[in-house]
């Protein structure tokens, strides 16, 4: 739908929950949870692999406030896995709520309960512990057939044939191609051949990951979480603690952060174990320090890249290997691992005769990874994008103008997407601009600024999904108030994305009516329909073609409703807003509709409707950044950083630029700062934001976000998605800039000081 004939779609509406937050008012986990719950603490192993040989809790338990400790023997045998991700789970069934084989520092060993934290914090130190050190895999280059096994037990259990093998260390494995790869590289005229290794980063959102739980007036489980998948969440609570689901309620409140960590369910269990056993409320708050040793980091993985390129600039051929880092469990290890190359190759569908995909992910003894903003797109894309520019520089040809001969553009098939058609697709549009308002034909030549300092600027483009084509499901209810107001009430979860308000303006634009008439709930398990939950860049495109799908069955009701009012026949009505219409020009107020539903009535004036997507049409994205390098210390400053963003129709404009400048600032960080890291024995080092460095406001420079339209014909109002997209495209238009300040490629994020200062130039 074309933006000026919409008067709520494309415009730039304040967020549902914008004055509470301002205010200070109680929205979060922590200020809703009831007060006095037991507080839930655990003990951490401090070995990378190790087995329990005897653990005594027999002083611990006499701490004064102390209700009880369990250790493994007191758990469930069933094993499970954590990823939110929709049934059945691609991940690995491979964890215990307490195992006595230990897998990387910080897995938990036992789990106190006690009144009070610093009863609880007293009774851990008081625990008796004794391990038996095991052989430890640190390095997952070496972790395929590694003869030590991360995953030794016979009752590893994968729900789905994804290619993992426990007795050799894999996760997941496979291979998907078009063409004859070889055969085309051998007929190029240039073949680049480069390794791209992305280190692990934390999403190091706000607010940490914490559960409350109870049993409610029914005897049934209560979970209150700040969690972004609250139906998978029921599920993997449901398995691990062998109960019906039907006895478990999940809800979340306002979230402080996700950014895919909390499409884990990292702490949900523990308190929920407590409270089932107990019969008390239990409420876990993980110290930042747990989140950042014990959470659920980006994946780190190394890619091989192999681009094959006539002499005039034309992308015949890409060949690529993602070796991926699963850490001691496998959840969103199979899944992440794709995204490495369906989003990326596929930007080249414009000229490639022949790709190839192949990847292993692989155990080791160290923090588990998981879902993070972008999946897997990021580092391929870091990859990818890296080695065209190495292609142009190698050519002396206009990175620019190198991507406009091979880009994918509007029509065409991506056979490494899936073989689905670009239905919408700007990134023509998004180059050409990106490039007027950057500046880019005198920004992109190198100059020196005096003093050992040189500016310089790179590019990149990228793109990503709208959801998990042929998996996601997106729910909404929406009913008639007796005041001719809205519910809407969604299974999907708002953590500052404000897709509540996105999806209130796609009712308000269906049923012509203020945004400030839509009210909206979620998400509750016992009250919200089955929605996937809030990952995957999936709300705005499936969530938002229900809401659709919704107002047009909702609004057949409210005119069925009013012609029975006025004494015609559904037909002879017509819905318009704030009434209903009979041809002769009689009107019935939806006050009126809305009560009549409530007075000898047959038709509800509420209706639940799903969407399902075969396609997950990509949003697309070009990057061009400006930095200050200081040749002598290494030192990066970012000037200026620019995107141009289809995201087809942008629902929330003012909330679109924001999710950009923030995807934006998280990629600058990954690509110059951010890193985790461990020692020899696998013990993390960067616990705390002293030792992870986040970039602040002053680190990015001027961001400017502007948008190129399209009409994505599948989606709500001709919407696609923006979510993840906007972290995909700093790493690899930075790292172009350093070389072209430097001379030197770097192929290792993160680009520190200390790495630059250090390097010598390439000779190839």
């Amino acid at each position: 739908m074309p933006e000026n004939k919409t008067k709520y779609v494309g415009k730039a509406v304040r967020k549902k929950d914008s004055l509470q937050l301002l205010l200070g008012k109680p929205v979060y986990t922590d200020d809703i949870a009831p007060k006095g719950a037991l507080v839930v603490k655990l003990l951490r192993s401090p070995h990378a692999n190790a087995l329990v040989k005897t653990i005594d809790t027999t002083i611990a338990k006499k701490v004064p406030g102390v209700v009880d400790i369990y250790t493994w023997q007191d758990v469930p045998a069933t094993r499970f896995a954590i990823a939110g991700q929709t049934y059945p789970e691609p991940s690995p069934y491979d964890r215990l709520i307490l195992d006595r084989h230990l897998r990387f520092v910080g897995d938990p060993v036992a789990i106190i309960a006690a009144e009070t934290e610093k009863a609880a914090q007293k009774a851990m130190k008081l625990i008796k512990v004794e391990y038996e050190v095991l052989e430890a895999v640190l390095d997952f280059r070496t972790a395929k057939d590694n003869p030590a096994l991360v995953h030794p037990e016979e009752d590893w259990f994968p729900p789905c044939e994804v290619g993992g093998d426990n007795h050799r260390n894999l996760v997941a494995s496979g291979e998907e191609k078009d063409g004859d790869v070889e055969a085309v590289l051998a007929g190029c005229d240039i073949v680049l051949d480069h390794t791209y290794h992305t280190r692990a980063v934390n999403q190091a959102m706000m607010e940490t990951f914490r559960t409350y739980t109870d049993l409610d007036r029914y005897g049934r489980l209560h979970v209150l979480s700040s969690t972004q998948i609250v139906f998978h969440c029921r599920r993997i609570l449901s398995r691990a603690l062998g109960i019906p689901k039907s006895r478990i309620r999940v809800e979340k409140p306002r979230i402080g952060g996700g950014f895919g960590a909390k499409q884990t369910a990292v702490c949900e269990v523990y308190p929920a174990f407590v409270t089932m056993k107990t019969g008390r409320p239990a409420m876990i708050t993980y110290t930042r320090e747990e989140s950042q040793i014990a959470g659920s980091p980006r994946h780190e993985m190394e890619v091989r890249v192999r681009l094959g390129a006539d002499k005039d600039g034309r992308i015949r051929a890409l060949d690529l290997y993602t070796l991926s880092n699963s850490g001691a469990y496998g959840e969103h290890g199979p899944t992440t691992v794709g995204l490495s190359g369906h989003k990326s190759i596929p930007l080249y569908t414009g000229s490639l005769e022949a790709f190839r995909f192949r990847y292993d992910v692989v155990y080791t003894n160290l923090q588990a990874a998981g879902a993070y903003r972008g999946y897997g797109a990021t580092q391929g894309i870091f990859a990818v994008e890296s080695i065209v520019n190495e292609l142009a520089e190698k050519l002396h040809m206009d990175p620019t103008e190198l991507r406009d001969r091979n880009m994918v553009r509007e029509g065409m098939i991506m056979p490494a997407y899936y073989n689905e058609p670009a239905n919408a697709c700007a990134l023509d549009r998004c180059m050409a601009r990106c490039r007027e308002i950057f500046d880019w034909e005198h920004r992109y030549p190198v100059r020196d600024m005096g003093n050992g300092k040189v500016r310089a600027a790179g590019v990149a483009m990228a793109m990503q999904g709208s959801g998990i084509s042929g998996v996601d499901v997106g729910s909404v209810t929406l009913k008639l108030s007796e005041d001719g107001t809205y519910n809407l009430i969604i299974g999907a979860a708002d953590m500052g994305t404000g897709c509540d308000t996105i999806l209130a303006q796609m009712v308000a634009e269906c049923m012509d009516c203020p945004v400030e008439d839509v009210a909206v709930f979620g998400a509750d398990t016992d009250v919200s329909p089955y929605d996937s939950g809030s990952y995957a860049s999936s709300t705005t495109y499936v969530t938002g073609k229900a809401v659709e799908k919704a107002c047009t069955e909702l609004t057949g009701r409210i005119c069925t409703i009013g012609a029975e009012l006025l004494g015609c026949d559904a037909a002879d009505v017509t819905f318009a807003g704030s009434c209903v219409r009979a041809a002769d020009g009689r009107t019935a107020s939806l006050t009126d509709i809305a009560y009549k539903s409530q007075v000898s009535n047959n038709c509800a004036a509420e209706v639940t409707a799903t969407h399902s997507s075969p396609v997950s049409p990509p949003p697309f994205m070009v990057g061009m950044a400006e930095i200050e390098l200081d040749k002598l210390t290494g030192e990066v400053r970012v000037l200026e950083y620019d995107a141009v963003v289809d995201c087809g129709t942008p629902v929330n404009p003012a909330l679109a630029r924001v999710q950009t400048e923030g995807g934006i600032a998280q990629g600058i960080g990954m690509t110059l700062t951010e890193n985790v890291t461990y020692n020899a024995a696998g013990k993390p080092i960067e616990s705390s934001f002293m030792q992870y460095k986040l970039p602040t406001r002053l680190d990015v420079g001027h961001l400017h976000v502007e948008f190129e339209s399209s009409y994505e014909p599948t989606g709500p109002f001709g919407a696609k998605s923006i979510g993840e997209i906007v972290i995909n495209t700093p790493a690899p238009a930075i790292a172009h800039a350093i070389m072209r300040a430097t001379g030197v490629w770097h192929r290792e994020l993160p680009i520190t000081p200390e790495v630059i200062a250090m390097a010598t130039p390439d000779q190839d």
